[in-house]
């Protein structure tokens, strides 16, 4: 049986000046901690190259999405004390796009529709 993906990835890019470098990553035990435990993250983790961080989010429907951004706005407030969002992407089917849409409109993202795929 076929049942419709709502999976919604979240794709922020941070750019870090090399001072605050340390700090940012030592935010990221605060947002494992909070997010550890949310019942929609499919996954969550951190990566870096040079003064660029990148967090892969994965959330299993919009709500989802919407409810970790919530949980981690105090770690996130002061991560962007530390660095800007230089390119911020949300990739899911067109159902889940318009959820997020206008709650997300301030943080300018680029939208992208799923259209087919594989997920196990």
């Amino acid at each position: 049986m076929f049942t419709q993906d709502t999976c919604c990835t979240l794709v922020p890019y941070f750019e870090v000046p090399t001072e605050n470098l340390p700090a940012f990553k030592a935010l990221g035990a605060s947002f494992l901690e909070k997010t550890r435990n949310e019942a929609g993250c499919l996954h969550y983790a951190f990566s870096f190259s040079g003064n660029t961080a990148h967090c892969r989010e994965g959330y299993s429907h919009a709500e989802a999405l919407l409810a970790h951004l919530e949980n981690v706005a105090e770690p996130l407030g002061e991560a962007l004390k530390l660095a800007t969002i230089t390119r911020l992407e949300v990739h899911a089917p067109a159902s889940e796009v318009e959820k997020l849409k206008g709650p997300l409109a301030a943080l300018n993202p680029q939208f992208f529709i799923l259209e087919s795929g594989i997920r196990r």
